[in-house]
């Protein structure tokens, strides 16, 4: 009579190789929400907008004026979201701006250059689908104007 080798359940666990269990479900980065502020899209559209060539300032006079006073205040830190809001969705923004162009720039040029400036930083930063640049020109800067912004009296 031949011996006959039985395992048990738990000795034929124990000889099979170990399956990786999964945790959580898929890849990580689909794990949760990330949501996006107004004021972070505000930011990066202000700056972009900024860094145009014929953008002279953002925002209406009196909000100008208003920012060159909380400017000069000690503490007081230049706003870059001046003369810009932003609607955010879950996978969408839109946004409006008002600029003050210089004298003698193609105010379009200028426009178009602003939308794609904007668009691409806000895209490229934040993952949104930019739906709409809506962009106010409120005033014309003249070479002989004095700037709105003083400059300090302490340097």
């Amino acid at each position: 009579m031949t011996e006959q080798q039985t395992q048990t359940p738990e000795a034929e666990t124990a000889a099979q190789p170990r399956k990786s269990v999964k945790r959580g479900g898929g890849d990580p980065a689909t794990r949760g929400r990330t949501t996006i502020a107004d004021g972070v899209v505000e930011k990066i559209a202000g700056l972009a907008a900024r860094d145009v060539l014929g953008v002279h300032a953002m925002g209406s006079g009196l909000s100008r004026t208003f920012g060159a006073v909380r400017d000069r205040v000690p503490g007081g830190s230049k706003s870059v979201t001046r003369g810009v809001k932003a609607e955010v969705g879950e996978v969408q923004t839109a946004l409006d701006l008002e600029i003050v162009v210089d004298y003698g720039v193609s105010i379009s040029d200028v426009a178009r250059a602003v939308r794609e400036n904007v668009i691409a930083a806000v895209e490229r930063m934040t993952g949104l689908e930019v739906v709409e640049v809506n962009i106010a020109v409120s005033d014309v800067k003249l070479p002989e104007e004095e700037d709105d912004e003083p400059e300090p009296r302490i340097q």
